[in-house]
């Protein structure tokens, strides 16, 4: 779910403007699931512009501000929501930790990174959500470390059917500033693909394992 629909509209913007997120549906990006993808994305890019990842951070820590009382930590997803997770922890003046997908092998073999200790609440940023796998993989080490995960919030989703039903069964609540209808309905809007290719990214949606360009 979308926060607010004029901000989900200025972050689809903004995405495409530094093209953090590209589309094209006639030559295809292969992921490492083997899906054929007519999108791409890659969030970490805003972090190379200053205003832009200010207002994304702006904009995810004035919901966490409105949601949630004050003595919560956030955490972001590693290693793509680091960035943006440390810039909301900032602007909320709140203590920050990352979470790897597995423990190091080595050292103190830790998953989590920074001061987390039993029965604090827990906010989770995340950068991207496909699946939602490698997401709901973060919110269990941090269940397991016993602490009180309140939702996610995330700057981009596909809105994939699996992943809805995969942060059901994990009872997480899911917010996230930008959504896919919104970022076909942008790039329609600026002439960066037409009506055709509007429907066929829809199509790919539906079920990306079987789409075909």
């Amino acid at each position: 779910m979308i926060f607010n629909q004029k901000i989900a509209q200025q972050t689809a913007e903004a995405l495409l403007q530094i093209n953090a997120i590209k589309l094209n549906p006639k030559n295809p990006f292969t992921w490492a699931s083997g899906w054929r993808s007519p999108i791409y994305c890659d969030n970490r890019i805003a972090l190379s512009y200053p205003e832009i990842r200010t207002k994304l951070g702006q904009w995810l820590a004035s919901e966490i501000r409105s949601q949630f009382d004050s003595d919560i930590l956030i955490a972001g997803v590693a290693t793509g929501a680091i960035g943006i997770g440390m810039l909301v922890a900032q602007e909320l003046g709140l203590p920050f930790i990352y979470v790897r997908p597995e423990p190091k092998k080595h050292g103190r073999k830790n998953q989590i990174e920074g001061q987390l200790s039993p029965g604090q609440k827990v906010v989770v940023i995340e950068d991207l959500i496909s699946t939602g796998k490698s997401s709901l993989n973060a919110v269990q080490a941090l269940r397991e470390a016993k602490s009180e995960v309140l939702g996610m919030l995330a700057l981009f989703t596909y809105g994939f059917p699996q992943a809805a039903l995969a942060f059901e069964e994990a009872k997480l609540p899911l917010q996230t500033l930008c959504d896919y209808p919104t970022l076909l309905e942008v790039a329609l809007a600026q002439n960066k693909i037409t009506k055709t290719e509007s429907d066929n990214l829809s199509d790919w949606r539906k079920d990306p394992a079987q789409w075909t360009p």
